[in-house]
């Protein structure tokens, strides 16, 4: 995730919005609700983009071929109602079984899976605090690609709720909540990046 600024400090301490405020006033604003307080993320780097497009574009044909569910790119808000968070990942997927969760500004509980794109500035907090939401809120699967270190990995919730890494030692990452999805790790790091339709015919979806 991006570089972070509290939103009107002293108002957030004097006056925290409910969530329905914070929709109200933020909906389409590359922002978080964190206990009431708001933070406003900033525009990512250039690489950072980068890589969330080519992943939505690689993601969007695999979930519509294979007819999986709904996948969006950030801004758009994720609330975790057992711990009063409505966060914004860089990419969110819902499996076809709970669309019922997508509301026409945010996901009213927590998505099947989040990818996160790791800043230096976010690093810690991705790590930390959002890896503890996730589990903590049932997502399934959770993607940490930090494009600086060329480091990426991938968590899926075991069955006794906590994360547990799923294995990449063929260099190749083979999703759990996306059937007979795979990508290999060192596509995330080429310049540039590789061809959708390229990527698509390795996929058998052309």
């Amino acid at each position: 995730m991006t570089q972070t600024i509290l939103a009107d400090p002293q108002t957030q301490t004097e006056n925290k919005l409910s969530y329905q405020e914070f929709l109200q006033k933020y909906t389409g604003v590359h922002a978080e609700w964190v206990d009431g307080e708001v933070i406003e993320l900033m525009t990512a780097s250039d690489k950072h983009q980068d890589i969330v497009r080519w992943l939505i574009a690689v993601l969007s044909l695999f979930v519509e071929t294979n007819n999986l569910g709904w996948l969006r790119p950030a801004p758009f808000n994720m609330k975790m109602p057992h711990i009063n968070r409505g966060r914004e990942p860089d990419v969110l997927f819902v499996c076809q079984e709970r669309l019922h969760i997508v509301q026409s500004s945010h996901l009213s509980d927590a998505a099947d899976m989040v990818i996160e794109i790791v800043s230096p500035e976010s690093v810690g907090r991705d790590r930390g605090e959002k890896f503890v939401e996730y589990e903590a809120a049932g997502v399934r699967e959770y993607w940490l690609i930090d494009p600086d270190r060329q480091q990426a990995e991938f968590y899926y919730l075991a069955d006794d709720e906590r994360y547990r890494l799923l294995p990449t030692a063929d260099g190749v990452f083979r999703s759990q909540v996306l059937p007979h999805f795979w990508i290999k790790v060192a596509w995330l790091w080429q310049e540039p990046l590789p061809k959708v339709l390229d990527v698509a015919r390795k996929l058998e979806l052309l």
